[in-house]
Parts: C-alpha cells; structure tokens; sequence
C-alpha cells in the first residue's frame, strides 16, 4: 500500500523510458522537437491496422473519481473508493487533498483509495501553493470548497492550465462571499475563503465544472444554492451528493444543495470511463471488419450522447446495462463498422459531446464526413481543440476545413500518415492515434506520453486490438 503521508511516489509520474523499462518494454520510440515547445518531446509510432477488433475494460472514470475523492474529503469519516482513475489528473486531486490535511492512503492493486474526511470546515491551511498540474477538474471544483475554508490558499498549475479560463467560477464564487484574486481570468488563483452565502447561477456556458464548483462551495453557504443550467451537463455530483448523505434540490432546469448538511462516509465503486471507451468505438466504427467489445463502463444518460452520433454515423451499436455502481449505470458497449455517413453536430448537440468531439474527427477522416459548429468552447480546454486538430488532420493527409466555432472533416481523403503533435493534450494524443489507424503510412505521434493524464497504458491497449 502506498501512502501520501509517507512520500509515495506514482509510479506514472516517471519518465517515459523508465515507465517502458518497469513495463518490460521497449515501444518504437523517437524524439523529435516539437514545433510548440523549446524542449525535445517523445513520438510513438502507429502504423496502420488492417482492422481492430477485442473486448475490453477502461480505467475508471476521471470526473467520478475527482468528484468522489472531494466529497469524502468532506465528509464526517472514512471513505473507500474502489477502481479510482489511475491518471495523473486525478492524482492531483488526492495529492492536493492531502496537502490540505486529509488523509490518503491509496492501494495500486484495484486502484483502491482510502479517504479519512475532514468534514466541512475541516481542511488546514497548506504549507505552500496547491499544483493543480494539467487538471482544470481539479483546479476548478477545489476553488468551490476552498472558498468558505477560513484561510488563504493560492492555486497554480502548468504551463496548460495557466492559460485556461477561470472567471466562470471566480464570479459565482464572488457572488457567494467569496475572495478570490486572478490574472486577467486565468490562473494562479489567490482565494481567501470565508463565510459563503447562497446563490441561484445561472452560467453563461453550460458546465459541469462550474456547476460542481458552485454546488460544492453551497455545500458550505448559509442558505440554499441553485445553478441554473442553460443546457443540460453531465450530472455526477449530484448523483454522488445522496450517497455522502446530502439530498439534492430539483426544479425545472436547475439543481440545488440545501444549507447545513453534513456528510457521512460511502464505500464507492467508480465505472469505467465512458470517454476513454470513446476511442475504441469509434475505431471500431472506423475501420471495416471491426467489432469492440468495452465491458463495464458508465453509462450515465449524460454522458453516452456518443452512441447516437455512432448510429447516425452507420456504425451498428449495442448496449446492455449490467449494475448499477454508487448510483451510476454500468454495462458492456459493442460497436462494429457499417459504411459510414456524414454527421452534422451543431451548438445545441455540443455539451453532452464537447469531450467525443476530437475523437469524432478522426472517425470522420475514414470516411461520411463530420461537420462540427456552436463548439467555441474546444478553444478554451488544455489546448485551443479546434486549431491543433484540423493542423494535426491536415498534416496526417486529410481534408479538414477551421471555423471560428468548429470545422468540416471532409470524409473523402484518406490520410496518409505523417508526424503530428499532441501539444500537451490527452484527447489530441488519442484521437490522432485512432485517426492514424486508417492510414495509408505509419504516423508519429509528438508528445504521446501526455496521455497518462486520463488514460495510462491507452498504447499498450491499442496494440491488443489491432489486427493486420
């Protein structure tokens, strides 16, 4: 058992050749310097596949971890979470939870974590700033409990997250009482917590990162809080606020915390990631002959618009819901090729996709097209979405136009492979290597080890579904 307390260090966070060393492997890799960094980046090579095909699981899912870990840090006791994400996103959440005086202890075997709860008004103050690392989640949702904690805290993270936007939750959280200070809207972020007040938000761009924030900051207010929710997001916290004991307000188009409640521990199980089974269906939906079979993933309603755009697609679909884990539905996803049609995903179709969309993109590049527009939003995630994937399409060979709000995968050029770079983004590393599958060349992927943020071993598992 490794735990925070006594200096545990994650095996993920070493370097990309001591990683393959520990793992008995050697994978076909080169180091290029990248056009948008200084500094010279590992590539990983993907050749061709004639077709995938395979069953498998996911790790467990990145937003329910994040969003379970918090709440048992505010609860009244111990919490055990079982299949606890294995990203360094997540990590960072245990890691900055336990430099506010929570206690941590986390078991590899099963990604089980152990969470002794401060309660609310429990957390100290941290010796130093908190690193938020490349997680915007992280960042976010901590700033909403951390603004009625009675000390003063200052939140930072990398290069990525300094430049992601952060006055959608620094303008609820002044509305609720709080102090908090930020460059021009990004971080770092100096809160000085104290006495919260309710709020009924309404945000401009519908989130579930705001939302939460909000939610969790009402968690400690005098007097109930609402968020109104211009569009419908993926609804986690308030699926978990019932089982830490904490009833959820409901009227048409908006949620809410009532004042005062305290929360009790849970033993929780989190579902496999729906968005990193993403790119498996739809590589499955890619390539002819292909079938994949992802068992026990989430398949929260409001996650799962994918599937639909999978079958407009042409792609064949089956679901089936085995258990329910914690108040999440989980069962088995089966996608398989059928010839692919064009798809048309416009600003109302977004937020329940604003995540599929990069992997949308490299399933358009096989064929049916994708146009895409109303996503201004993909412009503001950990790197500006739209521009560095149409650079990375267009540079594997395909027919990709850029909008202010979007772009147009064409569908009718095969790609031909080439050298692309992820530029510091998860999805971009995964979506271009779904993209790279269906190539007429192999490709190099810039920076493919970024991909331990959400998904560590996301290669490894590629090389047991593709076939020749």
């Amino acid at each position: 058992m490794s735990v925070f307390r006594h200096g545990f260090v994650p095996y993920r966070r070493l370097p990309p050749h001591a990683r393959d060393l520990a793992r008995g492997k050697a994978p076909k890799t080169l180091l290029y310097s990248s056009s948008m960094n200084d500094t010279a980046s590992a590539a990983t090579t993907v050749e061709p596949a004639g077709y995938v095909h395979g069953s498998l699981s996911v790790p467990g899912d990145k937003s329910i971890s994040h969003r379970y870990a918090l709440l048992a840090a505010l609860a009244d006791g111990r919490t055990t979470i079982g299949g606890y994400a294995p990203g360094a996103d997540c990590e960072t959440t245990l890691r900055c939870l336990h430099a506010l005086g929570v206690g941590i202890s986390h078991e590899p075997e099963g990604q089980v974590v152990t969470i002794e709860g401060a309660g609310l008004g429990g957390l100290r103050s941290p010796d130093g700033p908190l690193d938020c690392g490349n997680s915007g989640t992280t960042m976010r949702l901590l700033a909403g409990i951390l603004a009625a904690n009675d000390f003063e805290t200052t939140l930072v993270g990398d290069s990525s997250l300094q430049r992601r936007p952060m006055r959608r939750i620094v303008d609820p959280l002044h509305r609720m009482g709080a102090r908090i200070e930020a460059t021009d809207g990004r971080p770092p972020l100096r809160i000085v917590g104290g006495r919260l007040h309710g709020v009924e938000f309404e945000p401009a761009v519908a989130s579930a990162q705001v939302k939460s924030a909000v939610l969790l900051a009402g968690l400690h207010a005098e007097g109930d809080t609402w968020v109104v929710e211009p569009e419908t997001t993926r609804d986690h916290t308030e699926r978990a606020l019932p089982i830490f004991g904490v009833p959820v307000l409901r009227r048409l188009g908006a949620v809410g915390v009532p004042a005062g409640r305290r929360l009790h521990p849970a033993s929780l199980s989190v579902p496999g990631d729906f968005s990193s089974a993403t790119y498996w269906l739809v590589a499955a939906a890619a390539l002819p002959r292909s079938t994949i079979e992802v068992v026990g993933v989430g398949l929260n309603p409001t996650r799962t618009r994918l599937l639909d755009v999978l079958r407009t697609a042409g792609a064949s679909v089956e679901v089936t819901e085995t258990e329910t884990h914690s108040g999440e539905p989980v069962g088995t996803v089966t996608v398989a090729h059928r010839e692919l049609k064009p798809v048309t995903i416009t600003a109302q179709d977004v937020p329940p996709l604003i995540d599929e969309l990069p992997a949308l993109a490299a399933l358009a590049v096989h064929g049916g097209g994708l146009r895409v527009s109303g996503a201004s939003e993909l412009r503001a995630k950990e790197t500006d979405r739209i521009s560095v994937l149409v650079t990375g399409l267009q540079r594997l060979g395909a027919r990709v136009d850029e909008y202010p709000d979007g772009f147009h995968v064409h569908g009718d050029t095969a790609p031909t492979g080439g050298t692309v770079d992820a530029c510091g983004d998860h999805r971009m590393a995964m979506a271009f290597a779904v993209a790279a599958l269906g190539a007429t060349g192999p490709t190099d992927i810039i920076g493919h080890e970024i991909v331990d943020v959400s998904y560590p071993g996301f290669f490894e598992a590629l090389d047991t579904l593709r076939r020749e």
